[in-house]
């Protein structure tokens, strides 16, 4: 069975696309979903899917990062192209208060605006959250009821956390994190508790290079996906092709393809 890549950041220098989706497919990575963060990208990954869109599907949203370039105009756009052929969720967006690249109270705004958005569109919603749990999870408790579900894109935190997750009906995205001995401790104790049906696999490329892959480099890329797969297996003493497989149907139901 092929993997399913479902996080990868296509539209940084690092991440050549013909180049990367062709070094994914060797990997037996069959699947990406190129995830978009800011307006700037959402034309970029429109025009990829439909050069690919055998391998490709792509999210639209604005990151809390850029929160602060929001206009509305905007939501016009994402609203109008998020009905086209190979969108898959709203996002990436949510809150982040570890690096407030952004003002907390227009995060809160444009978050909630997709969040609107997603519900009005019926589109699951692919988030982010760093050291920001309660307000997001409060935002998402108002929302969840009423959406399609959604990812915990890049989940690094505890089991307490991941459970709150579960309950609001959302998948826990797994990533490199995992792989990284001191800083992934929560998640590596938090896994051993996460249901199959409730994980999917994605690398966060270029970004996450798991440690324990040597040698060493710079750049993450989708085709370190089996070895992140390897690693929880290992970790949960599953067998490789089961987390394969719950990964990959998951993604599939989450993204509604």
């Amino acid at each position: 069975m092929p993997w399913f890549d479902a996080g990868v950041n296509l539209f940084d220098d690092r991440m050549p696309a013909e180049q990367t989706i062709t070094l994914a497919a060797q990997a037996g990575v069959d699947r990406l979903c190129l995830i978009t963060t800011h307006p700037d990208e959402w034309e970029v990954a429109e025009q990829l899917y439909l050069q690919h869109p055998d391998k490709l599907c792509y999210t639209l949203g604005i990151h809390p990062h850029h929160a602060k370039d929001a206009r509305p105009e905007h939501w016009d756009i994402l609203i109008e192209k998020a009905t086209l052929a190979g969108v898959v969720a709203i996002g990436e967006c949510g809150l982040d208060y570890n690096r407030d690249f952004s003002p907390r109270e227009v995060q809160r705004s444009v978050f909630e605006r997709q969040l609107s958005i997603a519900t009005e569109l019926k589109k699951p919603v692919y988030l982010h959250e760093r050291d920001a749990f309660d307000h997001q999870h409060q935002l998402l408790a108002q929302y969840l009821p009423a959406l399609p579900g959604g990812i915990a894109h890049c989940f690094t935190g505890d089991a307490v956390q991941m459970k709150s997750y579960l309950a609001l009906g959302l998948y826990i995205g797994v990533t490199g994190w995992l792989c990284d001995e001191r800083r992934g401790s929560s998640l590596r104790d938090a896994v051993q508790q996460l249901p199959l049906e409730r994980l999917i696999l994605e690398t966060d490329a270029p970004y996450l290079y798991p440690k324990t892959l040597k040698p060493r480099r710079r750049n993450n890329t989708p085709a370190n996906l089996p070895h992140i797969g390897q690693a929880l297996a290992t970790l949960v003493k599953q067998e490789l092709e089961i987390i394969e497989q719950a990964s990959y149907t998951n993604s599939l139901t989450l993204f509604n393809l």
